[in-house]
């Protein structure tokens, strides 16, 4: 693993967004997994820019999302289906809706749900790129401190830390989900390479952990120690 400080948010937004449409013109088959949050905001506007730039043709791009909240529609205005529209499928309209893959957060049967993604990852994958943010607890999708690192995609129980984190989306607090369906660490594992990116300084103490190099359940990002190809960037106010 390979921590790199690029100065300042931009830059290592669009960094990463050129590394994305480089796999994307190059292999027009790619498998690219996706991270939804306010880290990933810039990075997907410089990657539609890009495209649109270039005309790429990215009908045979599939994409799979880390996760989904559980209760929220695919048109709630703050479930990562609708964000994912909004910000990259609908701003640039040519990917193949079959290809696009996001967890069902209203499921009648959350475990099934599950089970049917991993076995859509195992069946399409790997993954050829993953992107990935970090949570302030180091949690990475949303697999909280204590996720079994062999967790495959399964139904998980927010933390009161991410709730909160994540309240700045919502009217308030309360309407927070509780729950989330996420790819587990192990599903994340399964990915040929691996980009994590971290800005600001309420990630400063996940990106120290990290830093220390020693794996630990106890902040699941960790477990990209053990991943042959892992790149991290930072901006300065994130750097440890």
């Amino acid at each position: 693993m390979k921590i790199t400080n690029l100065g300042s948010r931009d830059h290592a937004s669009f960094y990463v967004a050129c590394e994305l449409f480089n796999q994307i013109s190059e292999q027009p088959k790619s498998i690219l997994g996706l991270a939804t949050g306010g880290t990933m905001i810039e990075v997907y506007h410089y990657l539609v820019e890009l495209l649109l730039k270039n005309k790429q043709d990215v009908s045979q791009i599939e994409t799979f999302n880390l996760d989904e909240y559980v209760g929220l529609s695919q048109d709630h205005p703050e479930s990562y289906h609708h964000y994912m529209q909004d910000i990259i499928f609908n701003p640039y309209p040519h990917f193949s809706k079959d290809l696009i893959h996001v967890p069902n957060g209203v499921a009648p049967d959350l475990e099934e749900e599950a089970e049917r993604y991993e076995s859509l990852i195992n069946q399409q994958g790997p993954v050829d790129i993953q992107i990935l943010g970090i949570g302030e607890n180091g949690h990475i999708g949303f697999n909280e401190p204590g996720t079994p690192f062999d967790s495959p995609t399964h139904v998980v129980d927010l933390t009161e830390s991410t709730i909160k984190a994540n309240s700045r989306y919502f009217d308030n607090e309360a309407e927070v989900p509780k729950q989330a369906i996420s790819m587990g660490l192990n599903s994340i594992f399964k990915a040929k390479r691996i980009i994590l990116l971290a800005f600001g300084k309420s990630k400063r103490e996940a990106m120290m952990r990290l830093q220390e190099g020693k794996v630990n359940p106890d902040v699941p990002a960790t477990i990209l120690h053990e991943h042959p190809n892992v790149e991290v960037y930072v901006d300065d106010e994130a750097m440890p």
